[in-house]
């Protein structure tokens, strides 16, 4: 009896060393160690929190079946987008920063000769004192048509307007300074602003004395959108109020030296160009309605001649543009949508270019909202020329949006 009660204690004590000794090794080590978080991506932050480091991705797979007016219809099936986002803080949580690459053909562009390879869309730090003030330097997004401010992820059909690819004012390299003022149930408004090089993403031009001016106001009459919902398409928050807003943005871009100021290919001279940009957006119980006006002008004539070939020609696009769209997203997140588009060249370029109007039809399935999605579209385009003549086309389309 004695044997086994000496025995108990030896047990007891040689426990109680090694678990004493254990302890303070595994503190030591687990307080060494990042935190991991997820949501959206995935996301790791330092022990000491000086630093967060957020990873995501997302690609858009799809097969296309075009049919061109007078041509033998075709397949088309690529990668459409393939991005990579890294975002978080250093130092402090209001020290921000975004960076946003592109690996897809379509997105990269065509390589040509002493021109860059399009790797980087968004390199960008920020400062952000508190919830209503955000200042940014680098290359991302300017304060335009709400379209483009929306990542392409959050489209409800496959792509873009033809409103948008030709009027929008997309990304560029400066200062912005936003000013938010959001409230759950009652009027908000944001004020944004943008001073730019005017010449677009990963430009390495030589220096010129134009620069592109942007101011933006928001207006939220009923209040904020579930979960920042102005910034993706269709309501597949399912709003238990009614939301809306209506936007408008102007941009003032001296001497811009590409067709559509920070997109498009090179003019032979520089134009000075202005673009208005207007939105208005409703949600309410899985129904949206949005609608957005667009229009680009220049100071001069938009025609541009090349010095050594008076022949050879390029021109500013201007003109304008409404699109219209609607749609309603079942409980089942089953969405359906329809979007028509109407363009008018300005009277500068019509013998270059026609005058366009598309009408399309789409079938979207949220499986994980727009992260994860099947898309199926079928649109028609209109053509017509200034010799009165008429182009239609039409294509078939289905995508898979994957992403976290």
């Amino acid at each position: 009896m004695k044997f086994l009660n000496y025995f108990f204690l030896f047990i007891f004590f040689i426990s109680n060393f090694l678990f004493s000794q254990e302890k303070p090794t595994n503190d030591i080590k687990l307080s060494s160690l990042p935190y991991f978080s997820s949501g959206k991506g995935i996301g790791i932050t330092s022990p000491d929190s000086l630093y967060q480091l957020n990873i995501r991705f997302r690609m858009q797979n799809r097969v296309t079946y075009v049919e061109n007016d007078g041509e033998s219809g075709g397949y088309d099936a690529q990668i459409r987008r393939l991005r990579l986002r890294f975002d978080g803080f250093v130092g402090n949580p209001k020290f921000l920063y975004a960076i946003q690459l592109s690996f897809a053909p379509g997105d990269v562009g065509e390589i040509k000769d002493g021109e860059n390879l399009n790797i980087i869309r968004d390199a960008v730090f920020m400062y952000r004192p508190n919830n209503h003030w955000n200042v940014s330097f680098g290359q991302t997004k300017l304060p335009g048509n709400r379209q483009r401010v929306n990542s392409s992820g959050g489209l409800q059909l496959t792509d873009r307007t033809i409103n948008n690819a030709r009027f929008t004012i997309d990304r560029d390299f400066g200062f912005q300074v936003h000013n938010t003022n959001e409230y759950k149930n009652k009027f908000s408004y944001n004020f944004k602003g943008a001073v730019s090089t005017g010449e677009g993403r990963n430009s390495t031009d030589k220096p010129d004395d134009g620069i592109a001016i942007t101011g933006k106001i928001e207006i939220l009459p009923l209040g904020a959108f579930t979960r920042d919902g102005t910034n993706f398409e269709g309501d597949i928050m399912r709003e238990s109020k009614p939301k809306l807003m209506f936007s408008g943005a102007f941009q003032q871009n001296n001497h811009a030296r590409r067709t559509q100021g920070q997109l498009g290919n090179d003019l032979f001279e520089t134009r000075t160009m202005k673009s208005v940009l207007l939105d208005a957006m409703f949600k309410y119980k899985g129904f949206a309605a949005m609608s957005s006006f667009m229009s680009r002008t220049t100071t001069e004539n938009a025609v541009t001649f090349d010095p050594t070939d008076s022949t050879v020609s390029n021109y500013a696009f201007v003109g304008n543009g409404f699109d219209y769209q609607l749609s309603y997203n079942t409980k089942s997140n089953y969405e359906f949508i329809t979007r028509y588009s109407i363009q008018k060249v300005g009277k500068d370029i019509q013998q270059f270019a026609p005058n366009s109007k598309q009408l399309s039809f789409g079938l979207t399935r949220y499986i994980w909202e727009h992260t994860f999605k099947l898309q199926t579209e079928v649109t028609f385009d209109t053509l017509e020329f200034q010799n009165g003549t008429t182009q239609n086309n039409w294509f078939l389309r289905f995508q898979v949006e994957i992403g976290i």
